[in-house]
């Protein structure tokens, strides 16, 4: 799952420093990542506008916010299909937007199931004479045993978002974040 459009939609929620968006990036989605590959994004992310620096809070912890276009940007990813993805992929993108209220959960998955059955019904036409017909019929078969797998899945997730309860950012805060650096 990309980490620059996870931190962009968890910052879209509210204004974070480095080891709390790690926090929050590990408590919504299970998945670790390095404190500093937190940082490099966020730098990376301030290069592009996507996100800026919102002072400081009361332990002099670098805060960041997204700014319109990145709160544009992550919206937009939640709303993407992934086909071409690893199934890992959609899972931890549908867990983040769980937990984050007002990400439109049913409209994810209404995407994601279209674009899986649109997939789905090419592989039914497609006609590669490129390739030998035996070799095409096992990738093709594949392609469509993934794609039905792809279906189920989302199936599951569906019944399963029912049950979900987004929440904020936490109160807890993490000890460890990057000091204001000094005006040089």
């Amino acid at each position: 799952m990309s980490v620059r459009q996870s931190l962009l939609a968890i910052l879209d929620r509210g204004d974070c420093y480095g080891s709390q968006l790690r926090a929050e990036y590990l408590r919504r989605t299970g998945a670790a990542v390095n404190v500093g590959q937190v940082y490099t994004t966020l730098e990376r992310l301030q290069r592009d506008g996507l996100v800026e620096h919102r002072g400081v809070d009361e332990e002099g912890r670098v805060l960041w916010g997204a700014t319109a276009a990145g709160r544009a940007e992550a919206r937009a990813w939640l709303g993407e299909a992934s086909v071409a993805d690893r199934r890992d992929e959609v899972a931890l993108r549908i867990a983040l937007a769980l937990t984050l209220p007002g990400a439109d959960v049913a409209r994810m998955i209404a995407v994601q199931r279209a674009a899986v059955r649109e997939a789905l019904a090419e592989t039914r036409a497609d006609d590669d004479e490129q390739m030998d017909a035996v070799a095409r019929a096992v990738v093709l078969a594949a392609r469509r045993a993934r794609l039905d797998a792809d279906l189920r899945f989302l199936d599951e997730v569906e019944r399963l978002a029912a049950d979900a309860t987004p929440f904020g950012l936490s109160t807890e805060r993490p000890r460890r974040g990057r000091p204001v650096r000094a005006a040089g």
